[in-house]
This record gives structure tokens, C-alpha cells and sequence, in this order.
């Protein structure tokens, strides 16, 4: 699910600053980006991170200013510059060309002068870093979870209209026979065929009708399937491939009932279902 955390702490040397962008993604992928200086606490980001993320990618920023009184500062090789004007000094002696150094060529030098720069002690920071973080994903959840809610309602909006179809389909289930002997007689009738409406052969053709487009079975699964998708929806725990597997067995079932009914009536509630369901899914592709 999308969201977006921040969280900062200070100390009186350095500021930790960090940013928690998540997006949806069916599988779960943790990018983290940290300082040299906090390298090592890693695994223990990664970690906490997984924690509380199960499906998306989510990407971390870490950075590390440095904001207290010790200054970076510029480091002079003295005895490398002795060498530098001995060097110079040889030359001119041995080749007779007079050779007169500079301090702006000294500057130019390579390896005279070098800045060093205020260092962190890792240990030092770890609690202020994971401070920042606990900052970070409180944000994000709490983005998320707002979000989370709005897919809920929609979801549950969504269950409603299938349970309504299925329930159509349910009434007329019982007509389906009746229809089929009605259909069968008419066009027994069309050819010139006289067959009582009791005849053996009838009463078998459509008890074979009967059995053979029995969806009985089929509704009851997702009675079953409604109920757990509606528990599953108000849980406080991660449920999207929970979900993802119930869409599965929803469109199996309906496709079962589609291709058992043999039903124009039946056939558009089960075509309408499947709509809602392909809408469904989608959504949950962006649930944890």
C-alpha cells in the first residue's frame, strides 16, 4: 500500500534524518539507502522494516548531517612539503635551471593537503537512529492504514453486490428444470413427436438435466467463501494473499455455476459477478 513517513532526531553532533516512501507491489521489497557511517545497522533496518511491511516496496533514506561545534578541517603535510622544496632545490643544483617553488604550487601539489572531515561513532547514533525510524513508520502506517480503510469499505461495497447476484442466482436455480422440460416438450412438439408428459424416456432426460446443472454445491462454497472474505477484510492482520486466494476460488465457482446452469438469466448474474470480482482483485493486489 502507498504511504509516506518522516522522522528526525538530533544529537549535538549530528541530525538523522529519514524518509519511508511505500507503493504497492504483490511481493514484498525493502530498498534501504544508509550513510557510510551507519552501514552496519543494516540488517537491523531491514529487519525492523519486514516487520512491519508484508507486501509492497518500500524504499528508505537515511541521511546523516553533521551540525555540531567539531569543524571539518584542512590537513597540512609539512614534512611532504620539505620533501617538495628539497626535490626542487636538487634540481636546480644539479641541472643549473633556477627553480623557485611557490605556495600556490605547493597547493597544486598532490597529496599535500587534505580535508578531514568530523567523524561519527556509529555506536553513539544507533539509538537516534532507530528513534528516527520508530518516527518514520508510524507516519507510514498510519497513511496506510487510513488508506487501508477506504479499500475496506470498497471491498466490502464490492462482496455485497456479488452476495446480491449470487442470491438472484440462488432464486433461480429451481426454475432452471422447469424451463428445461418446457423447452424440451416445445421442441419435441415442433417436430411431430406425441410423447406423454410422463414418459419414461422425458422423466430420465431431464433427471440427467437435473443433476448435471445442479449448482447446489457451488453456492454454498461461496457462501462459505463470502464469510471468510468478510473476516478476513476486518482483520488487523496482513491478508492480501488470504484474500488473493479467495478471488481464485470465487471465479472458479462461478465459472462452474456459468457453465452448469445453461441459463440465459443465471448466465448475466454470474457474468456480472465476475466483474465485480475482476475489480476485486485488483484491489487486493494492494492489501497486506
Amino acid at each position: 500500500m502507498t504511504g509516506f513517513g518522516r522522522g528526525e532526531t538530533t544529537t549535538d553532533e549530528w541530525k538523522i534524518e529519514i524518509e519511508l516512501s511505500g507503493v504497492n507491489r504483490k511481493q514484498v521489497d525493502i530498498s534501504v539507502n544508509l550513510p557510510n557511517s551507519l552501514l552496519e545497522f543494516e540488517t537491523e533496518v531491514r529487519k525492523l522494516l519486514s516487520e512491519s511491511v508484508s507486501r509492497g516496496r518500500l524504499g528508505a533514506k537515511i541521511t546523516l548531517t553533521h551540525n555540531g561545534s567539531t569543524e571539518d578541517r584542512l590537513v597540512f603535510d609539512q614534512k611532504m612539503a620539505a620533501q617538495y622544496v628539497k626535490a626542487a632545490k636538487s634540481l636546480s643544483k644539479d641541472t643549473g635551471i633556477e627553480t623557485r617553488l611557490t605556495a600556490a604550487d605547493l597547493f597544486r601539489a598532490p597529496g599535500l593537503f587534505r580535508i578531514e572531515e568530523a567523524t561519527a561513532h556509529p555506536a553513539d547514533l544507533k539509538s537516534q537512529l532507530f528513534k528516527a525510524l520508530d518516527q518514520a513508520l508510524e507516519q507510514l502506517v498510519s497513511m496506510q492504514q487510513h488508506e487501508g480503510e477506504h479499500l475496506r469499505r470498497d471491498l466490502l461495497a464490492r462482496i455485497d453486490t456479488i452476495v446480491n447476484e449470487v442470491s438472484r442466482i440462488r432464486k433461480l436455480a429451481p426454475t432452471v428444470k422447469d424451463a428445461y422440460r418446457k423447452s424440451l416438450h416445445s421442441r419435441l412438439a415442433e417436430v411431430g413427436l406425441e410423447i406423454e408428459p410422463n414418459d419414461e424416456r422425458i422423466l430420465r432426460e431431464i433427471g440427467l438435466f437435473a443433476e448435471r446443472s445442479d449448482i447446489t454445491e457451488e453456492i454454498t462454497r461461496i457462501d462459505s467463501h463470502v464469510v471468510q472474505f468478510r473476516s478476513y477484510i476486518q482483520s488487523n492482520e496482513p491478508v492480501g494473499r488470504p484474500l488473493d486466494f479467495l478471488c481464485q476460488e470465487f471465479n472458479r465457482e462461478l465459472n462452474t455455476i456459468g457453465s452448469k446452469a445453461n441459463d440465459a438469466t443465471i448466465a448475466q448474474a454470474v457474468v456480472n459477478s465476475k466483474t465485480e470480482l475482476e475489480k476485486i482483485r485488483e484491489q487486493v493486489q494492494n492489501v497486506q
